[in-house]
């Protein structure tokens, strides 16, 4: 059950995170953009883990420019 003084601070704090947001659009850019970073990330481990392993050397072969 919400009293009114729970109320008027929810509106307060929904206010305050408005304001700031608004103001400072960067740092909600930053952390959608960390978000998406984190999801791909995510997704490039299971993808990882899905596919044949590779030894170190076929990796510095590749990477060198050798066939």
């Amino acid at each position: 059950m919400e009293t009114k003084g729970s109320r008027e601070l929810k509106k307060l704090i929904k206010e305050a995170l408005i304001e700031v947001l608004d103001e400072r659009k960067d740092i909600l850019q930053e952390m959608i953009g960390e978000a998406i970073e984190d999801i791909a990330l995510r997704e490039a481990i299971k993808d990882g883990r899905k596919s044949k392993l590779v030894s170190r050397e076929a990796i510095f072969k590749k990477l060198s420019g050798e066939k």
